[in-house]
């Protein structure tokens, strides 16, 4: 009975989200990044339903394929992969998109990888790696698209960073590190072109329930292949996504997502530092 209360309350929830927004996201042209899987293929399908037209872009073709082929609309729907890694491609990727609708509204900033080792047994390669991905590759793509959105007087760029990109644990200096730098970048971005009505919003999930942490890299480069505990146990990414789009309606700035420990971390961080430094070495983070 409980839960069949929980599932109602959280639709009729949903209900009042997606109608919320729907003026807001109907016909706008949305490029998604990491869409092949996790947050980003769940914030395909509910853009999908909310009228969107949308760009969707992954390094797996035959993945945005499969997600494309899950949605309803899909003349609306156009494929463009690309990896974030490959820095000399990217200003032809944006180039390609924008000839695709002739301007892009929002830009949702999914892409990256994770990471899942100590600092001593990092290599460099692998530190330069995950920024390469999830800081350089990410701010390329805006960097190239915010020309036409300043034409525009129009755009919005959501950045789906992490909770730790506010806070760093035992096993993320590299990921931590890039999702803090992503923070330094938009805030300094959202400043610049507030007169230009360009938009930034910092979504910073905690433990959501996706693959991300079987692709996470190891300090040698390899992948992790298993599941984290705090990650299947994490919120859903269907959950995630219907409260980033609100976050997107609302024009929020910053948004963290998650259960009560990975939110009350991100304030504890904030208010109470010294006491956070005590708690995080025993944080269970795997």
């Amino acid at each position: 009975m409980a839960v069949n209360l929980q599932s109602f309350i959280f639709g009729l929830y949903f209900s009042r989200i997606s109608f919320a927004s729907m003026s807001k996201i109907n016909r706008k042209v949305v490029w998604i990044t990491g869409a092949s899987s996790g947050i980003g293929e769940a914030l395909v399908y509910q853009f999908n339903k909310q009228g969107a037209y949308l760009i969707l872009s992954a390094r797996r073709e035959t993945e945005l394929i499969r997600v494309k082929n899950t949605c309803g609309n899909q003349e609306n729907i156009h494929l463009l992969p690309l990896d974030l890694g490959a820095a000399n491609q990217l200003e032809e990727k944006v180039a390609t998109a924008l000839q695709i609708y002739g301007h892009v509204d929002l830009l949702i900033n999914c892409g990256g990888i994770s990471q899942r080792d100590n600092v001593i047994n990092t290599s460099l390669e692998v530190d330069r790696a995950i920024m390469e991905v999830n800081y350089f590759g990410t701010i390329a793509l805006s960097k190239f698209l915010l020309p036409s959105m300043v034409a525009r007087k129009s755009g919005h760029h959501v950045v789906i960073t992490s909770a730790t990109g506010i806070i760093s644990t035992p096993l993320r200096s590299s990921y931590s590190a890039s999702k803090h730098a992503l923070h330094g970048f938009y805030d300094s971005l959202r400043a610049e072109h507030v007169a230009d009505n360009i938009m930034v919003s910092l979504i910073c999930p905690g433990y959501i329930k996706t693959k991300i942490s079987f692709n996470a890299l190891m300090g040698d480069g390899t992948k992790q292949n298993s599941m984290d505990k705090a990650q299947e146990n994490g919120m859903t990414a269907e959950r995630c996504a219907v409260k980033i789009i609100a976050a997107i309606h609302k024009n929020r700035q910053e948004v963290y997502i998650g259960g009560w420990k990975e939110v009350s971390g991100i304030y504890l961080k904030r208010f109470f530092p010294s006491l956070f430094a005590k708690i995080v070495i025993k944080m269970p983070v795997t």
